[in-house]
């Protein structure tokens, strides 16, 4: 299970319900030039498959869902594991791109300063797995 974050060019200052349904944001760039920004802002981030990065920390990793489509439209992250430094790399990346993180579990964006859902998804994360322990020893 892993929390998931929605990279793309939306609009400042307005809520994802605020964004037109025809909206069409720019790219973030072209593959080489969004994969050299990548690669500059973390250096440790594996880039061995362009499509699918991977950065792996003490206590947490990011797989990087950047895909083939050139120009990349947008990147979705999929964050595993705990420790809230990794807040901050959603932060950066999306400062690197350009861009906007949209939380897809609350559907708000990530801004500086403000609220994100990382503790609320650990501990959903959390909860779901332990019912689901608890669950299958009562069943055997």
């Amino acid at each position: 299970m892993s929390w998931d974050i929605s990279l793309f060019n939306a609009p400042p200052g307005i809520t994802i319900e605020e964004i037109p349904r025809d909206y069409e944001p720019a790219s973030l760039g072209s593959v080489a030039e969004v994969l050299s920004r990548l690669q500059a802002a973390f250096v440790d981030l594996d880039l061995s498959d362009p499509a699918w990065g991977d950065l792996e920390r003490s206590g947490w990793s990011v797989e990087f869902n950047i895909g083939a489509e050139d120009p990349v439209r947008s990147i979705m992250l999929h964050v595993r594991g705990g420790g809230d430094d990794v807040v901050q790399v959603v932060r950066e990346t999306a400062h690197v791109l350009g861009c906007r993180a949209l939380d897809c579990s609350s559907g708000e964006f990530i801004e500086d300063g403000g609220r994100d859902g990382w503790a609320d998804f650990q501990a959903f994360r959390d909860r779901a797995f332990g019912q689901g322990a608890v669950t299958q020893n009562v069943e055997r």
